[in-house]
């Protein structure tokens, strides 16, 4: 019998824009290590071009968006823009922050996976990564 391949998810944690508070990206991140999840927390500042280049470069499997600045409907549909440009498209992609709910369809219509709101914790967050993300190299977890 073959040797099954796993590995642990790898979750890219991404601060777009000019926010410059990562308190919650920094507690999404510690939350997601503890859950057994390898993250790669990209720092502040990000263009959504730097973003996507970590995911490929990371071999990500998740990557969640934080963002409190406003520029939710500029930066996210252009981070899932170039993550189609490349050719990636099995790469879930979260947000978080504060996101107004009328904004909330539009951006999951463009194909973002799911909106944790302020008030989300980060059970739910680490519960839906855990149930919806794979791990390329085999099984999740």
């Amino acid at each position: 019998m073959p040797a099954t391949v796993t590995r642990k998810l790898r979750v890219v944690v991404a601060k777009p824009g000019l926010d410059g508070h990562d308190r919650g990206a920094k507690i999404i991140a510690r939350a997601l290590r503890d859950a057994g999840m390898e993250v790669i927390y990209t720092g502040l500042h990000q263009t959504p071009e730097q973003i996507v280049e970590t995911v490929i470069q990371e071999d990500a499997d998740a990557v969640g968006l934080s963002i409190l600045s406003g520029a939710h409907m500029t930066l996210v549909p252009r981070v899932v823009e170039l993550l189609r440009e490349q050719d990636v498209d099995d790469v879930v992609v979260t947000v978080g922050g504060t996101i107004p709910a009328d904004d909330i369809p539009e951006l999951k219509e463009l194909g973002v996976a799911e909106v944790f709101t302020p008030g989300a914790t980060t059970h739910a967050i680490v519960d839906f990564l855990g149930s919806h993300a794979t791990a390329r190299g085999g099984a999740s977890g």
